[in-house]
């Protein structure tokens, strides 16, 4: 069945058109909420709260865009205002006026996608969101300030953070290899 027709069925409520619309589009709108969420616990719940609120909505969608874009936007829309309510987010207030541009060097390029979702993952919320939003999804720091309820300044301030805590992390991780690297060395040179 093409999107259309599905469309309009889950319009009417039909129980069926829904499951079909989540078959289809749950593992795009779970990628989504991963890059969002601290853990995959959490991305399930907000995936399941994100497609209550696309069925809710689903009368408004006029097919003047993608589909997927519109889930997607209601899927991020419904994590910020998950996040919002919960009040997770202790925003920073300083207002840098010009972003501070922590770059990864091309030496760590070599971590795994996993590795470096993991780390994002573990990031505080503030900057975890803040991070995916302008680094993954590219939203501008006005968007991400409308979302979150704060400043363009807050927003580059975040990213900053974000960036430098990853940085870290990748650093130290980097650090360890080394580390057991020289004791394998040695090790190997006592026996």
């Amino acid at each position: 069945m093409s999107l259309e027709p599905l469309i309009e069925r889950c319009k009417q409520g039909n129980r069926k058109a829904q499951e079909q619309l989540y078959r289809e589009f749950s593992p795009m709108l779970f990628g989504t909420c991963l890059k969002y969420s601290r853990n995959r616990t959490e991305a399930e719940d907000n995936l399941h709260d994100s497609f209550m609120t696309i069925y809710d909505k689903i009368g408004q969608f006029k097919a003047k865009g993608s589909f997927e874009g519109w889930a997607k936007r209601i899927t991020v829309n419904t994590v910020m205002q998950k996040y919002r309510k919960e009040e997770h987010l202790n925003l920073v207030t300083d207002n840098f006026e010009e972003e501070v541009n922590v770059e990864i060097e091309s030496d760590h390029a070599n971590i795994s996608l996993e590795t470096l979702l993991g780390y994002i993952q573990e990031l505080p919320n503030k900057y975890r969101l803040t991070f995916t939003m302008y680094v993954l999804d590219g939203y501008t720091h006005q968007e991400i300030g409308a979302l979150l309820g704060t400043s363009p300044g807050t927003s580059k301030s975040n990213l900053a953070r974000a960036r430098m805590i990853l940085k870290e992390k990748i650093e130290m991780k980097r650090n360890i290899a080394i580390l057991g690297i020289l004791l394998f060395i040695i090790m190997e040179s006592c026996l």
